[in-house]
């Protein structure tokens, strides 16, 4: 099978051919990917920057955000058949641990996660597990939601989580309507009845998001925690979701944020940086947010056959793989790039 793989990092990955990975264990599942989401962590990647934390030997296959048909399970798997259309959860979990018990599986202490510490989807097949996999509704197709298996999962447990606490007399400010925003903004949209203001540097991103639910939306050229105290009476918003998390966004979201306001970080590339005293005078809560649970993923899906969620995305052929990461790297991707075998 055709793979790209990561040869090296600050360097370009390459295409070569694989072996097609068969049923080793009881709970594998084989999936032909159908389409494979192309994130910024892959950019992080290559940077380098996962080198140590990953603990990967290279050559291996890139890709964390994967959907397509079962091809082959193993003897103990039932969930799923020879195929099903599936989308891939981004870990393998051992379901023993305190956490999978929990339901907690993102945080499993012995998880592998594809595409980061093992071999991912940038390929034609993929090896993954029975706990892994969600059968996709009839409507919905493995390249149009491959990237709702990370980006998605992500902007979902993040929005969920700020929707507990949002009442139709709150505010929801969304920092990033991109990748991950224009996500999380549906999500929101469709689990509370909150007011959601959006700022985005990007007037286009500003007006997907209007098209998309938010109620107000701020092109972030100056001005915007402002504009944001205005629109909430000089009060701030009851949660600010930040799917920037650099550039000066964190210190503008904390300023947004009323008395006992939630602000919830998704994005990152700087240091956080609030004195203790404005944390206890305001009691405002710092909310740290990674992917969503496997139960996560399955909401997702739910709404996403409803149309509640839809991916905006821009397609490539895998031999093209060099193009959907340049893109994404030089900004010209709206929503998400999917690399298609």
């Amino acid at each position: 099978m055709r793979a790209v793989q990561v040869v090296g990092y600050h360097r370009n990955l390459e295409l070569t051919e694989l072996p097609v990975p068969t049923v080793v264990e009881p709970h594998d599942v084989i999936v032909r990917i159908g389409g494979a989401g192309v994130c910024r962590t892959d950019l992080h990647i290559l940077e380098g920057q996962w080198e140590q934390k990953s603990g990967v030997t290279l050559p291996y296959t890139i890709g964390h955000e994967n959907a397509g048909w079962v091809t082959a399970v193993g003897s103990a798997v039932t969930n799923v058949a020879e195929g099903d259309k599936v989308i891939v959860h981004p870990l393998i979990t051992c379901g023993l641990c305190r956490a999978c018990r929990s339901g907690d599986d993102v945080h499993c202490t012995r998880s592998q996660f594809p595409g980061i510490d093992t071999n991912g989807g940038y390929a034609e097949y993929l090896r993954t597990s029975a706990r892994s996999v969600v059968k996709l509704d009839d409507s919905l197709e493995p390249a149009d939601v491959a990237a709702l298996a990370d980006a998605g999962l992500t902007a979902y447990h993040a929005a969920a989580k700020a929707a507990r606490r949002l009442g139709p007399r709150d505010t929801c400010v969304v920092i990033g309507a991109g990748g991950l925003g224009h996500i999380g903004i549906q999500v929101l949209k469709a689990s509370t009845a909150a007011r959601i203001v959006v700022l985005d540097r990007n007037p286009d991103a500003v007006a997907l998001a209007a098209e998309i639910g938010a109620d107000e939306g701020i092109v972030a050229d100056g001005g915007q925690v402002e504009r944001v105290l205005e629109l909430t009476r000089g009060e701030g918003a009851e949660v600010v979701v930040d799917f920037v998390g650099e550039g000066g966004s964190t210190a503008e979201g904390l300023r947004m944020l009323t008395q006992a306001g939630d602000y919830h970080v998704v994005g990152y590339g700087e240091n956080l940086d609030v004195p203790t005293i404005d944390l206890v005078s305001s009691e405002i809560t710092v909310v740290g947010n990674l992917v969503g649970s496997y139960n996560d993923l399955c909401d997702l899906m739910e709404l996403a056959a409803r149309g509640l969620v839809t991916l905006h995305t821009s397609t490539y052929p895998l031999e093209k793989f060099q193009d959907a990461i340049d893109d994404l790297d030089a900004g010209r991707v709206r929503g998400r790039a999917i690399l298609v075998p």
